[in-house]
């Protein structure tokens, strides 16, 4: 298993940085949902469904609760891609490094905001989730998300008919690191939903630590041999 983990390339694309980033992703969209008043972190098309919803229903105020965290989420891509322009050239930290101390930063603080600044604190989580889904998109060269599993899915199940019916067994490899990616997604939602109720707000904190995981991670120097 650990032979498997080697990588030869970035360490942003690593499948051992994938993994921390992944139950970030996972953790956080279980956090919000259950923790902070049933709004996704990640997935803005639920977002926007409900948004559609409560619009219908003239409820304004909870068409606002899901609106906000779209916008953010637009925000945090848009940030990304401008961190990457502005530093990515920078020789101390790599600019996904600079996205990742982001994160933490705000992560943190959303630990400490009470149960009545949950529109504050999904807007701040869905800003960070789009900063990271920007900013890390492959791994180990292919297409990827760390944040929300629909891509992912899609990605998997080509891989296996490619393997199926063309019998490429580099599909076959690839479809069970797609399976490997959305099983670990899986359980950094569990986890979240779970420690947000039984611990409290602040447990996000844990996202915290795998993200920086992967920060010191991406220190490592490509592997030779």
């Amino acid at each position: 298993m650990l032979e498997k983990l080697r990588h030869h390339g970035q360490m942003s694309d690593a499948l051992r940085t994938m993994i921390f980033l992944t139950l970030s992703g996972g953790f956080q969209d279980g956090y919000t949902y259950m923790g902070r008043g049933q709004v996704f972190a990640n997935a803005q098309t639920g977002n926007v469904i409900l948004f559609g919803v409560h619009l219908c229903n003239r409820d304004w105020s909870a068409a606002l609760r899901y609106l906000l965290p779209v916008v953010a989420f637009g925000a945090g891509v848009y940030f990304s891609a401008w961190v990457r322009h502005r530093f990515r050239d920078g020789a101390r930290l790599h600019w996904r490094q600079l996205v990742l101390g982001m994160e933490i930063l705000l992560l943190f603080v959303v630990g400490f905001l009470p149960a009545g600044l949950n529109m504050a604190a999904n807007v701040l989580v869905s800003f960070v989730c789009a900063m990271q889904v920007q900013a890390f998109r492959k791994v180990r060269g292919n297409a990827y998300a760390s944040t929300m599993c629909i891509g992912n899915l899609r990605s998997g199940v080509q891989c296996l008919f490619d393997w199926r019916h063309n019998g490429d067994t580099a599909a076959l490899h690839k479809a069970l690191q797609y399976l490997t990616i959305i099983t670990v997604f899986a359980v950094g939602a569990v986890f979240g939903a779970l420690l947000s109720q039984t611990v409290g707000l602040r447990v996000i904190w844990c996202s915290c630590a795998l993200l920086a995981v992967s920060f010191f991670l991406m220190f490592s120097r490509e592997e030779e041999g």
